[in-house]
């Protein structure tokens, strides 16, 4: 299968490594990954903070660059929701019925990774190896917007060496949610404590997400405790293989039990 790429700007400007695990992984199971060179951001950005007019010139480059392909994915369930369900919203209020409906063809095609794999491919042991002490963070946009369910669950179960441990009340958000963190820091950051506490109270060497920003955001509350808990995107874990294959990082090394 022909599979384009969405790599998002969090991907792109700060976490490659999800991205270039996302292609490493499809292309292993036998897929060949496009990148379009058009793309830009989504827009997701300007129309949570009230930009929608700003935000068209980018739905109509979204569009006009990922209209060629009968597949799209992202590594983020955030920026597949924005597709979904702002994309079509925003040419709408701006008049633009024939926008609107090629929107909802390309959003028809778009795909969260674990959606991708297994949904579409019909897959969940993708042929994984990674040894460590995991605990899954099911993000809100993945969770209540495009509604993966246990699709990032059933991948991970299947990979080996991983011990997967249950992340207490998973469900809530880790308080980031985009300007949401800045606007409301005091708020964000009592969320984010919560959120600390549960995955340090599961022991796991990693916290893993299928959103950069998620992690970015788990992580940095992580390094600031010094906790010796690493954040690691998905996709990076469903990309590792057996030492033979793609080299496994050695076990995050941790610094004693913290509270948050």
């Amino acid at each position: 299968m022909r599979i384009a790429l969405f790599v998002t700007c969090l991907a792109d400007t700060l976490f490659p490594e999800a991205a270039k695990a996302t292609v490493r992984l499809l292309e292993r199971l036998g897929h060949e990954v496009v990148f379009p060179r058009d793309q830009t951001c989504c827009g997701q950005m300007h129309i949570n903070t009230g930009y929608p007019d700003e935000a068209l010139p980018l739905v109509r480059r979204h569009v006009r660059t990922f209209a060629p392909y009968d597949v799209v994915v992202a590594p983020s369930g955030s920026c597949v929701g924005a597709v979904r369900h702002q994309h079509a919203a925003v040419a709408r209020s701006a008049g633009d019925e024939r926008l609107a409906s090629r929107a909802d063809e390309v959003a028809r095609r778009t795909y969260e990774l674990s959606e991708l794999l297994v949904d579409v491919l019909g897959v969940t042991d993708v042929g994984a190896f990674y040894p460590h002490r995991v605990t899954y963070h099911p993000t809100c946009h993945s969770l209540r917007m495009i509604r993966v369910g246990d699709k990032p669950l059933r991948l991970l179960r299947q990979v080996r060496g991983l011990d997967l441990v249950e992340l207490p009340q998973a469900e809530e958000c880790c308080g980031f949610g985009g300007t949401f963190a800045l606007k409301n820091a005091d708020t964000s950051t009592a969320m984010l404590a919560d959120k600390m506490r549960h995955v340090l109270g599961t022991r796991a060497d990693v916290c893993t997400a299928g959103d950069a920003s998620c992690l970015m955001h788990i992580g940095g509350g992580l390094s600031r405790l010094r906790a010796g808990v690493r954040t690691v995107h998905l996709a990076e874990i469903l990309a590792s293989t057996e030492p033979t294959g793609e080299p496994v990082g050695p076990a995050p090394r941790r610094s004693g039990r913290v509270r948050a």
